[in-house]
C-alpha cells in the first residue's frame, strides 16, 4: 500500500478536470462580496449573495445526485458544469443587474454542478485498486485543501489588480474547461442496482445519516474558525489582516493531514477514529477561543487542520461501508449537501451570537453544537450497526486479480467497520 497505486495518467487527468470543477466553488463567496461591494450596502448585497449561491449547492447536490446513471456519468457532469459556468459568465457579464437577478444567477451557478464533487470522488475510487481507495481520498483531499489555501490570495488580486468581475470571469473559464477535460476520463463507473437488493436509492441513502451528521459536524467547526475569527482578532486587539494567514495556516496543515493519513495504517474502527478526530478538532477550536497569543492562536488552527483531514476521510470511508457501489454518488452529493447545511448553521448560529457574546464565547457555543451532532451521529452509526445481521459473501477485486476472499459482511460494502480479510488487511484498515 501506497501512493504508488494512486499515480497513473488517468489520475493525472481527473486531477486537472477536479481542480477546473472545484476551485470555482472555493472562489465564488469572496468573489461574490468583490463584485457588488461598492453598491450602496455592497458587504450586505455580497454575504446574500453567497447565501444564495451555497442553498443552490444545498438544494441542487442531493437532487441531482441521486439522478444520476453510473454508466453515463460524463454527459450529467457535462450539463451540470456547462450550466454552472454560465451561471459564472452571467455574473461577470451583469454585475449592475438587480439584486434579484444576481441572487438567481448565483444559485443557478451553485446548484447546476452540485453533484459533480460526489461523481468525481466516485469516478477516483474507479480509477484506482480497490486497496488504494484511501490514498486516492487522500489525494483529492490534499487537492482540495490545495485548491482553498490558494484561491483567496487570487481571488483578491485579481478583484482588486484587474477588475472586480475578474475572478467570476475565471471561475467561468475554469468550469468551462472541466467540461471538456470530461472526455479524458472514462464515461462513469461500473455499478449494478442490484446491489441496492430492490431497495429504492432514496431508503438505502436514508440509513447513511450518521455519516452525514457527522459531516455537517466537521465542516460546523470550520465555519466556526473562518467566520468567527476576525471578530476574535478584533477582540484580541490583533490587526484582522492576520486572518488570512492564519486560514492559509489551517488549509495547509488540513493538505499535511490528508497526506499523513494516507501514508500507514491506523488503528480503531472507523466510528471511534471519527469521534476521537472530532474530539480534538473541538480541543483545537475551544484552544483558539482561549489562548490570548497570535503565535498560539495559529499553532492551534493548524494542529485543528491537520485533524479536520482525517476527520473528513473517516468520513467519507465511513460513506463508502455504508453503501452499495450503485449509491455512492448520490450519497457523497447528499454529504455535500449536509456539510453545507451544517456549515450555514453554524455559521449563522455564531453570527446571532455575536450580537450579545464576545467572539471567544461565540466560538466555544459553537463548539458545543458541533460535540452534540458528533455525538448524535456516533450513537446512530453504532445503532445501525447492531440492526444488521452478519453474514458470510465473497468477493472478487477485478482490477488486482485477487482471488475471491471471505469477509464479513455487516451491512455495505466491506461492513460498517471493515472487518478483517482472510489472506490478508481490510483496506479501511489500511488509512
Amino acid at each position: 500500500m501506497s501512493y504508488r497505486d494512486v499515480a497513473s495518467k488517468q489520475v493525472l487527468a481527473w486531477a486537472v478536470v477536479a481542480t477546473g470543477a472545484r476551485m470555482p466553488v472555493a472562489m465564488t463567496p469572496l468573489a461574490l462580496v468583490f463584485l457588488v461591494r461598492e453598491r450602496p450596502a455592497g458587504y450586505t448585497l455580497g454575504a446574500t449573495l453567497a447565501a444564495a449561491y451555497v442553498i443552490g449547492e444545498i438544494i441542487g447536490a442531493p437532487l441531482l445526485g441521486t439522478r444520476m446513471h453510473p454508466d453515463r456519468a460524463r454527459p450529467h457532469l457535462a450539463r451540470g458544469l456547462a450550466i454552472g459556468a454560465s451561471g459564472f459568465a452571467a455574473l461577470a457579464a451583469f454585475p449592475h443587474a438587480p439584486p434579484p437577478l444576481l441572487a438567481a444567477f448565483a444559485a443557478l451557478a451553485g446548484a447546476a454542478p452540485a453533484a459533480a464533487s460526489g461523481a468525481l470522488r466516485t469516478l477516483l475510487t474507479s480509477l484506482v485498486p480497490k486497496r488504494a481507495a484511501a490514498q486516492a481520498l487522500s489525494a483529492e483531499s490534499m487537492l482540495t485543501f490545495g485548491i482553498w489555501s490558494l484561491t483567496p490570495a487570487a481571488v483578491t488580486g485579481l478583484a482588486l489588480g484587474v477588475a472586480p468581475r475578474a475572478p467570476l470571469v475565471l471561475a467561468a473559464a475554469l468550469m468551462a474547461s472541466s467540461v471538456a477535460g470530461l472526455w479524458l476520463l472514462p464515461a462513469g463507473w461500473e455499478a449494478d442496482d442490484t446491489d441496492r437488493a430492490g431497495e429504492s436509492m432514496h431508503r438505502v441513502l436514508a440509513r447513511a445519516w450518521p455519516a452525514y451528521v457527522t459531516g455537517a459536524a466537521s465542516l460546523s467547526l470550520l465555519a466556526l474558525a473562518e467566520l468567527v475569527l476576525p471578530a476574535l482578532l478584533e477582540q484580541r486587539g490583533t490587526t484582522v489582516g492576520w486572518a488570512g494567514p492564519l486560514l492559509t495556516g489551517l488549509s495547509l496543515g488540513s493538505a499535511v493531514g490528508a497526506f499523513l493519513y494516507g501514508l500507514r495504517s491506523w488503528p480503531g474502527q472507523l466510528r471511534t477514529r471519527s469521534v476521537v478526530l472530532m474530539c480534538g478538532m473541538a480541543v483545537c477550536l475551544t484552544l483558539v477561543a482561549l489562548i490570548p497569543t497570535l503565535a498560539g492562536m495559529a499553532a492551534a488552527l493548524t494542529a485543528a487542520g491537520v485533524l479536520q483531514a482525517g476527520a473528513m476521510l473517516t468520513r467519507n470511508l465511513s460513506l463508502r461501508e455504508m453503501l452499495p457501489p450503485s449509491a455512492l454518488a448520490a450519497g457523497y452529493s447528499v454529504m455535500y449537501a449536509a456539510v453545507g447545511a451544517g456549515y450555514a448553521a453554524t455559521g449563522s448560529l455564531a453570527g446571532a451570537l455575536l450580537h450579545f457574546v464576545a467572539p471567544s464565547t461565540a466560538i466555544l457555543a459553537g463548539v458545543g453544537l458541533t460535540l452534540l451532532l458528533t455525538l448524535a451521529g456516533a450513537l446512530g452509526e453504532h445503532a445501525r450497526t447492531k440492526t444488521v445481521a452478519p453474514g458470510p459473501r465473497s468477493t472478487h477485486d477485478p482490477k488486482t486479480g485477487d482471488v475471491p476472499l471471505t469477509e464479513v459482511d455487516s451491512g455495505g460494502p466491506g461492513g460498517p467497520e471493515g472487518a478483517p480479510i482472510r489472506g490478508g488487511g481490510d483496506p479501511e484498515h489500511r488509512l
